[in-house]
């Protein structure tokens, strides 16, 4: 007997900033690039995931991502970590909700000619259980191949007022029957769904034909997939990403997965609408108190990640970066500490931590949006000091890797060689530097820093001038396409 292949697309939404977790998730470097779990990213775990998928009627292709312009380094230089299998990225110039994201998912995936079962999945969630996650992904996927709509639903373990609710009824197979979508509750409705049973939290984990899914897109939202479409037909591709058209897609309306077509369809003619339950210890990280629940924790129900010495402490958090972290005589506290920004806050309110981001927001404070060590896609820089008309920073440089060819207006700038080898272009110059050696570019000078060699460059720079903004910076050529 011939097994017919299902041909699987996985999709991975990276965008999102969350401000939840804050202030170690940040705009520029937003929690699916953390580290919260072991050594690899949440982006990387997800992407690794999808490798264990296949099987003898499952072929799984390389992962789509869909992410943020303005994250796309961050992407690429996470792709290239080990166990990671190649992917295509497509680029949203602005954010626009999931549905189109996953509108331009399906359409790069029927360009491969196998209508492929799409598996759509947030990169910024933590699964337990690998083994058991592959295993449901497997069931939802053969059901999602005879043309289902399916979602991944979680076993409610409490009266969780911050996820949606599936509501659903039981079927012959390992899948239910979704009978109602439903809002995030108040506390005394998400008591009762917990009391009636037949109620699960949505996972945000959809397994759907592209066809299938363009199909119910255009009869319930056709303003979405035909503007989405026309995006798609504008696109550009260069070496590492694919951009649909710019000002096509600001015309896409902004609608969620969920919005757009999932809860519409239990009600409609002609859709087969399941939820497989999802035994996998997941967990969508959407605040500290998650981050706690799934971590390894002491005797006292204590988790801490870095340099922390508790006494006389329970339940509670601390996850230090730069320091020395100590807490006495507290229980039930999240402690978050980042060169820049140091969060106390009691567990059971960690919700409220966006409140603090839109207060920060609110008074133009760069502390929501970058860390101190900033992250480009040559290296990074770590701003350890500054003052009137100064500033300290400490570069690094990957193999290989250089800066753009650059001026300022504003400030000259000191350059000493830590570790590795400096191509330094300063004006007509070109020279090399090494460990303990300097030099100075005045300023107006045209300049460039590149590494040269195959280990890590780090220098101190001393800048000083009348004005230090990262916006005065005149490029003329650059690797990364950031000249005008």
């Amino acid at each position: 007997m011939t097994t017919t292949t299902i041909h699987v697309h996985p999709v991975i939404m990276a965008g999102g900033s969350g401000t939840r977790l804050w202030p170690l998730s940040r705009a520029q470097y937003p929690k699916q690039f953390l580290s919260l779990q072991g050594e690899a990213s949440l982006f990387q775990q997800a992407a690794r995931r999808f490798i264990d998928l296949a099987a003898a009627d499952i072929a799984v292709g390389p992962p789509c991502i869909v992410g943020n312009e303005e994250h796309r380094f961050l992407m690429l230089d996470q792709l290239r970590g080990p166990k990671l299998p190649p992917a295509t990225v497509l680029l949203e110039p602005m954010g626009r909700n999931t549905a189109p994201a996953m509108t331009l998912a399906a359409l790069h995936g029927m360009d491969t000619g196998n209508d492929p079962v799409l598996v759509v999945t947030a990169a910024d969630h933590a699964i337990v259980d690998e083994p058991a996650f592959v295993r449901t992904l497997q069931l939802a996927v053969r059901a999602a191949a005879d043309g289902a709509l399916v979602t991944l639903g979680i076993q409610p373990d409490r009266p969780e007022t911050g996820y949606g609710y599936i509501r659903t009824a039981p079927m012959d197979s390992g899948e239910r029957k979704v009978v109602q979508f439903v809002e995030k509750p108040d506390l005394a409705t998400a008591e009762r769904y917990l009391a009636d049973g037949g109620y699960y939290w949505n996972s945000g984990i959809f397994v759907v034909r592209a066809s299938t899914w363009l199909k119910a897109l255009g009869e319930f939202r056709p303003d979405i997939l035909a503007a989405t479409k026309t995006a798609w037909a504008a696109r550009s591709t260069d070496a590492s990403f694919i951009r649909p058209g710019r000002d096509e897609f600001a015309a896409i309306p902004s609608e969620s997965i969920d919005y757009a077509v999932m809860e519409k369809c239990p009600s409609a003619a002609g859709y087969d609408v399941r939820m497989v339950p999802l035994a996998a210890g997941w967990s969508d990280l959407g605040a500290w108190d998650a981050v706690w629940d799934v971590s390894t924790k002491d005797e006292a129900g204590n988790a801490t990640v870095g340099d922390a010495m508790l006494r006389d402490t329970r339940n509670t958090l601390v996850h230090a970066t730069s320091r020395l972290v100590a807490a006495v005589g507290v229980a039930d506290v999240v402690v978050i500490e980042t060169p820049d920004a140091v969060l106390v806050t009691d567990r059971k309110r960690s919700q409220d931590v966006k409140h603090i981001v839109a207060g920060l927001q609110g008074a133009d404070r760069s502390e929501h949006t970058l860390h101190r060590q900033v992250h480009r896609p040559w290296g990074w820089y770590d701003s350890i000091d500054s003052g009137p008309r100064f500033q300290v920073k400490r570069i690094m440089v990957k193999p290989g890797a250089s800066l753009s060819l650059q001026k300022h207006h504003h400030r000259a700038e000191h350059w000493i060689v830590v570790s590795g080898t400096a191509e330094v272009t300063n004006g007509d110059q070109v020279i090399l530097l090494t460990e303990n050696q300097s030099t100075y570019i005045p300023l107006g000078t045209v300049h460039r820093l590149a590494n040269p060699g195959k280990v890590p460059l780090e220098i101190i720079e001393v800048q000083s001038g009348s004005y230090l903004g990262e916006d005065d910076i005149v490029r003329y050529e650059d690797t990364y396409g950031r000249a005008k």
